[in-house]
């Protein structure tokens, strides 16, 4: 049995304003670890430079605090593994990025040709640079992947190592070979799901034409070196956590366990956004509105509660059970939403 500490983090991606959705992951995070004892580390995942706003990391950090949420390490209140701002751990992405360029890889089937041969060819990079657009990707493509992101990239830099990128004269991306076999994750809400990257995911970017990390490359190296054991997101990124595993497979580090919670959705079915109206959580915070609502609402989507009487953060710690959450998205209706504001 693992004696490794408890320890899991909210990771918000300061791109714009939290809403109703966020609230109800995060508060599945954090009763998660604190009702087992556990340490939670908040995180800025502020890669995304284009769509990063300059206002939205502190009203993230006044959302949480809003909710009665707080944290053990993060930007904030420093820490151990301090900066817990992305941007200002990139040379840490550079590091991982370097050590993968010389990282060989071999597929089973180069493998199996090689000892019909007696021999094994070169193995080719883990990483290698990339030329092709997204309009080329899309283009080559015959079929959508899991979770329909968007199409599975056809693999035409692939015969490419990490060495061809000296005598490239374009800007390239790094793109990660996936090895063709199945991955099985027991995931704590989503259950036993498997998938073959080469199949049905293909091989994905850990570094942008614009020199600066991918998503997938920073979110492993930043979980490693803040010892996080349990990583709680939305259902959305369940793709990545395949993704994930080889990276953490590739530095040879243990992966977290993982919690995908169903998202919080509209009356149309889809992923809630502005489109369904106005459900930030500064909305309600800037209103006057007591928390404690919203997390009667949040608690009765999850099953703790039977209706959706306002209760305090405190008083759930001990209704908290991952077994009762339903494993389809909660439908966030208008009427919730006005019952949520009103006055009085």
């Amino acid at each position: 049995m693992s004696t490794s500490p408890l320890i899991g983090r909210l990771a918000p991606s300061p791109t714009g304003a939290q809403h109703v959705g966020n609230a109800r992951t995060y508060l599945i995070a954090w009763l998660s670890l604190r009702s087992r004892g556990g340490r939670v580390i908040l995180r800025m995942e502020d890669i995304d430079s284009p769509r990063v706003k300059p206002w939205a990391a502190q009203q993230v950090i006044d959302d949480l605090r809003w909710l009665g949420l707080d944290w053990d390490e993060g930007p904030d209140i420093g820490g151990p593994q301090a900066p817990y701002t992305q941007t200002e751990r990139v040379a840490k992405y550079e590091a991982a990025l370097s050590e993968m360029r010389t990282v060989p890889f071999c597929s089973a089937k180069e493998r199996s040709l090689g000892e019909q041969n007696g021999a094994v060819s070169p193995p080719l990079s883990r990483v290698y640079p990339c030329t092709c657009t997204r309009t080329d990707i899309a283009d080559a493509a015959s079929a959508p992947h899991l979770g329909q992101e968007g199409p599975i990239y056809p693999g035409t830099c692939s015969r490419r190592t990490a060495a061809d990128a000296e005598s490239l004269t374009s800007e390239f991306a790094w793109r990660f070979r996936v090895s063709d076999r199945v991955h099985e994750i027991d995931d704590l809400c989503a259950g036993q799901v498997k998938c073959n990257l080469a199949t049905e995911l293909g091989d994905f970017v850990v570094g942008k034409k614009d020199g600066t990390p991918a998503y997938q490359l920073a979110v492993v190296v930043d979980d490693h070196a803040m010892r996080v054991t349990e990583v709680c997101r939305g259902a959305d990124l369940l793709p990545s956590a395949f993704r994930q595993l080889e990276l953490y497979e590739t530095f040879g580090w243990s992966a977290p366990q993982f919690l995908h919670v169903p998202l919080v959705i509209g009356p149309d079915g889809r992923r809630l956004a502005k489109r369904h109206g106005d459900t930030r959580i500064s909305v309600l915070r800037e209103q006057g509105i007591p928390p404690e609502r919203l997390l009667g609402l949040l608690a009765w989507s999850c099953g703790w509660q039977a209706d959706r009487q306002p209760v305090s953060l405190q008083e759930l710690l001990p209704c908290f059970d991952l077994a009762r959450i339903p494993r389809t998205p909660f439908v966030m209706t208008d009427a919730m939403w006005r019952e949520l504001r009103e006055i009085g």
